[in-house]
């Protein structure tokens, strides 16, 4: 495991009741462990921690010759080619997903279902909105990120996203933090007529941590760049 938080302990209670063992925790004061063999023997690394880590710990548990699975966000801007490349053509393997929970991947299907389906109605205007607690730095989040993606690849009345926009061709996103909320996710279609809104409320974590754990399960099996949408097949 590479990230000892909150997400990390979770992960580690979830991977143990599963029947995994835990080989090898790299946290903050212990980086010199991605060159010991407890780290080498592992058959994924399940990786959490901050944007600006991220990739250096792909590159290092590469080095290792030991799959990644990550959650963490908000590198794909500055080095998304560098880690396709590597996983097409360098022979190594990420699973990536801004969201690991299985409700998650069940309400993107279904965000990209409503999309190409209101593609054909013109006369509504799309917003997304995400909620998460305040110690959420990150902003919008990864997961509104990629929803927003997906509904502008759908609606050619759209060219992209944007924070805070009026422009009528950008999708409007918006982000709220407060309390300790794991995680809303909100749609919105709204015509003159009526409004129509699908919403992802998580509970806990926990759905998140089973999803990382069930998708290194998937990794250990698979190689190259991996998704929520090879784990699902939907």
């Amino acid at each position: 495991m590479i990230g000892y938080g909150k997400m990390g302990h979770m992960i580690e209670e979830i991977a143990l009741s599963r029947g995994h063992e835990i080989v090898c925790i790299i946290d903050i004061d212990n980086q010199q462990d991605f060159d010991s063999p407890a780290f080498r023997s592992a058959d994924v690394a399940i990786e959490f921690t901050a944007p600006q880590a991220a990739y250096g710990n792909y590159l290092r548990a590469w080095e290792q010759g030991v799959k990644v699975v990550s959650g963490s966000t908000g590198w794909r801007k500055e080095h998304g080619d560098d880690v396709c490349r590597a996983c097409t053509e360098g022979g190594k393997t990420l699973f990536w997903a801004s969201n690991f929970s299985v409700g998650v991947a069940i309400f993107s299907a279904v965000n990209r279902y409503l999309a190409e389906l209101m593609n054909r109605f013109p006369q509504y205007d799309v917003e997304l909105e995400e909620t998460h607690h305040v110690h959420k730095l990150d902003h919008p989040s990864g997961t509104a990120i990629t929803l927003a993606e997906e509904i502008v690849e759908r609606l050619d009345r759209k060219d992209d996203w944007a924070e805070e926009t009026t422009d009528p061709r950008l999708l409007r996103v918006d982000d709220i933090r407060r309390g300790e909320v794991p995680g809303i996710h909100t749609v919105r279609y709204d015509s003159e007529a009526d409004l129509i809104t699908i919403t992802h409320d998580a509970h806990n974590r926990r759905g998140f941590a089973l999803g990382a754990v069930m998708a290194a399960e998937y990794t250990a099996q698979h190689t190259g760049l991996l998704t929520m949408r090879d784990l699902f097949d939907f």
